[in-house]
């Protein structure tokens, strides 16, 4: 076994439902961010990249027949780059990352891609085929935007609640109050204004064809947690879940080059980072915002290190209330500083176009690695339907080369 690197990234800026990419297709962003990574790297035969993995969690439109493969042909890679489209819903890059990176440790391949995409505002509604020919009655289109749709009968009720009910239950389990999420939203907001302010994000992001956006468009500057509470709740009437303090509608795509210590040659670059462990887990699943959770802590031990080893953790923030639960669990496990997690600010703010996250959280835990000279470091993503991903990465941004 050999060990596997992150050596590039780069990220379409994330648009909103409706918003700025809502012209461009998801192959197109998907191709966007397989370009865009394999620039910072122009040393690098595109010939020689074994394998993509993408992510996309819809796949029911634009985005259907292998998107990954799609990009690999839009991008102008050559046609003898396979690749293959992976489905985790939300973490379907991270997952995407995950087997890339196995695959460089088992020696399938010496150089990867593994992205993700997602257009949310482009997800088609859909009709299913009648069960005999000629029906009477009438025909209801399904969204394929977010959450459950066409549900199996024998599915349990209590699995197939919304995403916005099943974390209310999630908030009323652990007594997170309606005032800890919207603060934690407006920090979000803040932090990731301050990121792009001070050019964090200025080397992680590319931009699109034809579009003027030049960041991600649903931060909202000076969003406090005063004006969050005037908002209403979205999923109970005397709810806490809210617009502002759940993660937004989105468009986008990330990317991530890696490859084998001994590929640093072939790609040019120094490697920025290690994958030093991964971690799945699973509960029921309405109970999926707290699956990061026992994700991260497989993650830890297969990295052979603790939480008070970790200088950085990035979590995918589907909802506040999740994300607070899971810092709340980890903080007991480990006393982990919350301050150190999504110090750029996170999806709430950001967004969450759902296939594209994961390797957006990855990226840019990579970059506040760096910055901050951290050695240890966590990505964690919640998933729908009850599971939960985590990557540990190993700082190794100043290590010389391998020959």
């Amino acid at each position: 076994m050999t060990a596997s690197y992150l050596y590039a990234t780069a990220r379409t800026p994330f648009g909103r439902f409706g918003g700025a990419l809502a012209g461009v297709r998801p192959d197109d962003l998907a191709a966007t961010a397989l370009r865009g990574v394999l620039a910072k790297a122009p040393g690098l035969d595109p010939a020689e990249v074994d394998e993509v993995v993408w992510g996309c969690a819809n796949q029911a439109g634009e985005d259907n027949r292998n998107v990954g493969r799609m990009a690999v042909l839009l991008a102008g890679l050559p046609t003898s780059v396979p690749a293959t489209t992976v489905n985790r819903l939300c973490g379907s890059s991270l997952d995407a990352a995950m087997q890339a990176s196995r695959a460089l440790e088992t020696g399938d391949a010496t150089v990867a891609v593994a992205g993700g995409v997602e257009s949310m505002t482009r997800a088609p509604w859909v009709l299913p085929k009648p069960e005999r020919a000629f029906p009477a009655g009438h025909a209801q289109m399904v969204s394929t935007t977010l959450g459950w749709r066409l549900v199996n009968e024998r599915m349990p009720p209590e699995w197939t609640v919304s995403l916005g009910e099943a974390n209310e239950q999630l908030g009323e389990r652990f007594g997170i109050s309606r005032e800890r999420q919207d603060a934690f939203a407006a920090r979000s907001h803040r932090l990731a204004a301050e990121a792009w302010a001070t050019g964090a994000y200025d080397d992680l992001v590319v931009g699109v064809d034809g579009v003027d956006l030049g960041r991600d468009e649903g931060i909202r500057d000076g969003s406090t947690p005063e004006a969050l509470a005037g908002l209403a709740p979205s999923f109970r009437s005397d709810g806490t879940i809210t617009a502002g303090n759940a993660s937004p509608l989105n468009d986008g795509a990330s990317a991530l080059l890696l490859g084998s210590e001994a590929a640093a040659d072939r790609i040019g670059l120094a490697p920025l980072a290690r994958v030093a462990g991964r971690g799945a887990h699973a509960l029921d699943p309405q109970d999926f915002g707290f699956a990061p959770v026992e994700a991260a802590a497989k993650a830890l031990a297969r990295a052979g290190i603790g939480w008070s080893d970790v200088g950085a953790v990035e979590l995918n923030e589907a909802f506040a209330v999740q994300a607070l639960a899971c810092v709340d669990a980890w903080s007991q496990q480990g006393d982990v500083d919350p301050e150190i997690v999504n110090a750029w600010g996170g999806a709430i703010a950001i967004g969450h176009p759902l296939g594209a996250s994961g390797g957006r959280v990855l990226a840019t835990l990579a970059a506040r690695l760096r910055a901050s000279g951290e050695r240890w470091g966590v990505a964690a993503i919640c998933i729908g339907v009850g599971q939960g991903l985590a990557v540990v990465l190993e700082n190794v941004a100043d290590a010389p080369s391998a020959s």
